[in-house]
């Protein structure tokens, strides 16, 4: 494709940037057959190759996002599914980032889109805040009807994907602990901001299958937010501070003990912590920047780590059919396709595939909120896929698809490692006790030769 930039212009690092990737551009039109929003919308301006000519003309023309362009880009999901399609390597995720910076920067947004914003970014990325959230969600569902006739889709949005009180309250169910038999690696794990709050069974399944094979789990204190979520809203000072701290907790660290790999269980988070590197190559005085690229090189989803070792015989074995949902920041963000399948299969359960399993289901970090009724038909276009299949279970490796999911069908949506971590003697994983029965125990497994790793 070829650009108009002046020099002046090309000063800008931001701008630079744009101008390598829009040059890689051959207009071919092959990410449209894959685009989610393309696919559900037909709308060109609702491609990648629409929103890439969208983004040129505002860069080049140094305009104020205008009206259209900001409403096509919101729309994006940063899916990436177009970056798997494109056959000649164009950046999309670093174009869109950096067009939603500019619009974010540019402060053109209604007064009640930039509160939705800012309300967001204050609670989700913040534990203690989301829960109190999620508790006053719970009590308000009966609005929601309300909401929606006043407009507010987003608040609505909001309420309807607020878990139950009896989600919320603190589990007491005992938890086995993590045992590890012989030391071979130490691993930071991310435990996650919302993912502590909703769903914290994820965490302890997770520590418990790294102990198995050897992992000393250590999580520090001060990291937190991973930033994707205040980034893809196009927040980008605040998402590099987020990873910054990140940063400086995983040296402090690695420090003391080296770090073997900087583990994640929610591939939205992998995704963003992956990327590191180019986050944090502008932040401050670059001070960050080497620490910042060496945390991304280590950083593996849980499963990658799973899969490279031996994890054994099961100890519970079952015919549950499972339909696993490949996260978009999985599949396409992160490459990682073969290894949850491969750990489920090991774990013995039936895995069926997906029809159209390259489309999102709409979830996208906080896009069900934001774009309520894109997220909702991308949600039952992939429950319909799902119902096809016949499945007793939903697996996959993101707490966001987990939510989006389960707020549209009665078929038990799970993390990947809580199911495995049950075959191998963990507990069932919660929603699933009705399926126990259909488990059966095998106490001899510890004499059976082990599986070997995918």
């Amino acid at each position: 494709m070829q650009t108009n930039f002046t020099s002046e212009q090309l000063a800008s690092p931001r701008i630079a940037e744009a101008d390598k990737i829009l040059r890689k551009c051959v207009h071919c039109g092959l990410c449209t057959a894959t685009c989610s929003t393309y696919v559900l919308l037909g709308d060109e301006r609702d491609s990648p190759r629409g929103r890439i000519y969208l983004i040129k003309d505002m860069l080049e023309e140094a305009r104020q996002p205008s009206a259209t362009v900001q409403r096509h880009v919101d729309r994006c999901l940063s899916c990436l599914s177009c970056m798997t399609t494109c056959p000649s390597g164009v950046d999309y995720m670093h174009l869109v980032d950096l067009a939603r910076a500019e619009i974010h920067e540019a402060g053109t947004r209604s007064v009640r889109d930039r509160f939705m914003r800012s309300l967001l970014a204050g609670l989700v990325p913040y534990p203690a805040r989301l829960r109190l959230a999620l508790l006053g969600g719970s009590l308000a569902k009966p609005l929601k009807p309300l909401l929606e006739r006043l407009g507010l889709k987003e608040l609505a949005a909001m309420l309807m994907l607020a878990p139950s009180l009896t989600a919320l309250m603190p589990r007491f169910r005992r938890q086995p602990n993590a045992v590890i038999a012989e030391k071979r690696g130490r691993v930071a794990l991310l435990k996650g901001c919302a993912q502590k709050v909703l769903r914290p069974e994820i965490n302890a399944a997770t520590e418990r299958l790294l102990a198995r094979i050897g992992m000393e789990v250590v999580s520090p204190p001060a990291v937190g937010c991973c930033g994707a979520l205040v980034h893809h809203m196009g927040r980008e000072r605040e998402a590099q501070q987020q990873a910054a701290r990140n940063v400086e907790a995983w040296a402090k660290a690695d420090a003391e003990t080296p770090l073997t790999a900087i583990v994640i269980n929610a591939s939205g988070c992998g995704t963003t912590v992956k990327d590191y590197g180019h986050l944090l190559s502008r932040y401050d005085d670059g001070s960050h920047a080497d620490w910042a690229k060496y945390a991304a090189s280590i950083t593996k989803d849980v499963t990658e780590i799973l899969a490279a070792h031996d994890l054994g015989a099961p100890l519970r074995w079952s015919s549950l059919r499972v339909a696993y949902h490949s996260a978009c920041s999985m599949q396409h963000g992160q490459r990682i396709t073969d290894q949850p399948r491969a750990l489920l299969k090991r774990a013995g359960f039936a895995l069926v595939e997906i029809a159209e399993g390259h489309i999102c289901c709409g979830s996208a970090g906080v896009y069900n909120i934001l774009q309520p009724d894109i997220a909702r038909d991308l949600r039952d276009r992939k429950l319909a896929n799902i119902d096809r299949v016949r499945p007793d279970i939903i697996a996959t490796g993101n707490l966001g698809c987990i939510t989006q999911l389960q707020s549209g069908t009665d078929i038990p949506v799970v993390h990947t490692v809580e199911l495995i971590d049950w075959a191998f003697g963990g507990p069932c994983p919660r929603g699933l006790e009705h399926l126990k029965d259909r488990v059966v125990d095998v106490p001899e497994a510890a004499s059976l030769p082990s599986m070997p790793a995918a």
